[in-house]
């Protein structure tokens, strides 16, 4: 059972009463049962890559989650199998470790049971079930010794060691190092003065009352026990229905529990220069767009062009140097796979 901790507002004094800043770990959290090993990475990585795993075979987990750049794949709402559309912006992979629940209305407690999700989706990858998937890998002969190598000897091809291989994989794409990272280190050069200037409009606005730790997405939470909060809080505000923000339920959708409608995981605001569009519908094109309307349904804030450019400056100063990434080599299709 997932937990939840409501924010029901975000409240201005709330953030100027003090902000605890932090810098992103180096190294992402795992769970106990799931170590990361660098065989288990590897392999996890293939898995990521691999259209395979879809029924046609032409979409992966890189499909919508494009490592190469900002972790999401720039549209309103992804396309899937059979070119059909899902109804939510597609969250970027960059940093998910740092996330205490997986999917904007945390459904997944971890990134081991997000990475069971899509490939049974009927939209995103469309297979039958997740023994449909299995049977996929192991119809691929060049798999097994990767997971031998990541999962020892036995019976190891199975959806519980892809989800742990993929989530291996997950938890080193991670962006430490911004300038933010650095300067609240001590390097007091690694931000400018605008950027200065916008972390303060940012606290003082009271974007960290939802907005904060290393993540920027909310206090830190054991695994499994979700950050929320209700979006939009201010209904009247005329980008609510500008941008269609309350036309999805939010985790409603998932718990059914009428407590949770219009609630949503927050998400991290690391790298939001490489992530536009933004909102769960992706209908805000651009990032000074995007804090005018958080400001204006959370906060009930009209802010100033210059506080707007301000606290853009300062989340430009969360961009952090990504990982290289390469495209995996994948064991060879059987000619019969998907056919």
């Amino acid at each position: 059972m997932i937990l939840t901790a409501i924010l029901l507002s975000c409240v201005p004094a709330a953030a100027r009463a003090g902000t605890d800043w932090q810098a992103l770990p180096d190294v992402a959290p795992a769970p106990a049962d799931n170590p990361t090993t660098a065989a288990k990475v590897e392999l996890g990585k293939m898995l990521y890559f691999d259209q395979r795993l879809s029924s046609t075979g032409s979409v992966s987990c890189f499909s919508c989650h494009n490592v190469i750049e900002g972790g999401d794949d720039h549209m309103a709402t992804s396309a899937g199998v059979h070119g059909q559309k899902g109804g939510r912006n597609a969250p970027t992979v960059w940093n998910a470790a740092f996330h205490s629940v997986q999917f904007w209305d945390g459904r997944a407690p971890s990134l081991e049971e997000q990475a069971k999700g899509p490939p049974v989706n009927p939209i995103e990858m469309g297979m039958a079930d997740l023994g449909a998937v299995t049977g996929r890998i192991r119809a691929i002969p060049g798999y097994r010794p990767y997971f031998v190598t990541a999962f020892g000897e036995g019976d190891v091809v199975t959806m519980e060691n892809t989800a742990r291989a993929i989530a291996a994989y997950e938890r080193t794409l991670i962006t430490p190092g911004s300038a933010y990272d650095r300067y609240v280190k001590g390097d007091e050069a690694a931000m400018d003065a605008t950027q200065v200037r916008g972390m303060e409009t940012f606290a003082a606005t009271g974007c960290t009352a939802c907005h904060q730790g290393p993540a920027f997405n909310g206090p830190a939470l054991p695994g499994g026990t979700g950050f929320f909060v209700k979006f939009p809080t201010h209904a009247a505000s005329p980008y609510v229905a500008e941008y269609a923000l309350t036309d999805d339920a939010g985790r409603y959708a998932a718990t059914k529990d009428e407590a949770d409608r219009g609630m949503w995981r927050v998400p991290t605001l690391r790298n939001l220069a490489y992530t536009a569009p933004y909102m769960h519908n992706g209908s805000v094109k651009s990032l000074p767009a995007a804090v005018r309307v958080m400001a204006s349904t959370q906060l009930d804030r009209t802010l100033t062009d210059q506080e707007t450019a301000d606290i853009v400056a300062f989340l430009g100063a969360l961009d952090g140097p990504f990982p290289e990434q390469t495209l995996p080599r994948l064991p060879p299709t059987p000619g019969d796979l998907l056919n």
